[in-house]
């Protein structure tokens, strides 16, 4: 809850915000809409800062759940930009044609499908926003090629406005494992993340816990049907300095 200073707690609630309306789109598939619950959307785009007209890259989007939504989000003056690796198509099939089916529509005109190889990740430029939702892990995995970290974040960085935001949400492994558990469990020690894109030269401006989950004991992977789907998930807030 949100209370403004000098407004009554009581008094009558103000329209609904812009990530609110975009979670309640009819037009959004029954499937992700099951998965509100557990994935919060409100209270995780709320905590990027995500607005009407900014440009924003969903890198790694699957069938694009986040697609959808930040395209309602930043309106028809902003852009959704979803890049997905050939690789990660390689691997996920189905996606692709699940982006393909709305990109562009006149439901999400303002969405752009790009399938690039990953050791050639070329982002447009001067966006406020790179989200990626868990998939940062997979980019140390053999099936992507484990490419170069310092390029793909370097290229991340060229890519985002002076001030503009790099999010990453993923599956918390145990502190102190590096990016050791990211094949075996799908998962990576948040502090790995941290130091990684940090040495790209951007600030670390914050976290949710929004997704948090003390119960999960970091030792299973996140397919392991005891956790699936209430895995321990960090979302970190980096900046590229003004």
């Amino acid at each position: 809850m949100v209370v403004l200073a000098g407004v009554p707690a009581n008094a009558v609630p103000a329209l609904p915000s812009y990530t609110a309306l975009a979670v309640a789109d009819p037009n959004r598939p029954a499937d992700q809409r099951a998965q509100d619950a557990e994935r919060k959307p409100v209270e995780v785009l709320n905590f990027t800062g995500i607005t009407r007209g900014w440009k924003v890259v969903d890198l790694m989007p699957g069938a694009g759940y986040y697609t959808r939504l930040f395209s309602k989000v930043v309106g028809t003056n902003g852009a959704v930009y979803a890049v997905q690796p050939i690789e990660m198509d390689k691997a996920a099939p189905k996606n692709l044609p699940k982006l393909r089916s709305f990109a562009g529509t006149s439901i999400y005109p303002n969405v752009t499908v790009t399938v690039p190889p990953i050791a050639q990740l070329n982002l447009p430029k001067g966006v406020d926003m790179v989200w990626t939702s868990q998939n940062y892990h997979d980019l140390h995995d053999p099936f992507m090629g484990s490419p170069d970290m310092a390029r793909i974040n370097k290229a991340i960085y060229d890519a985002l406005k002076p001030g503009g935001v790099y999010i990453v949400l993923d599956h918390a492994a145990a502190a102190g494992t590096g990016t050791s558990k990211t094949d075996s469990l799908h998962r990576i020690d948040p502090a790995a993340v941290k130091a990684e894109v940090t040495a790209a030269g951007f600030e670390f401006v914050g976290e949710s816990d929004v997704l948090s989950n003390p119960a999960d004991d970091h030792t299973k992977a996140i397919f392991d049907p005891s956790i699936k789907g209430h895995t321990d998930k960090f979302i970190y807030k980096f900046r590229k300095p003004l």
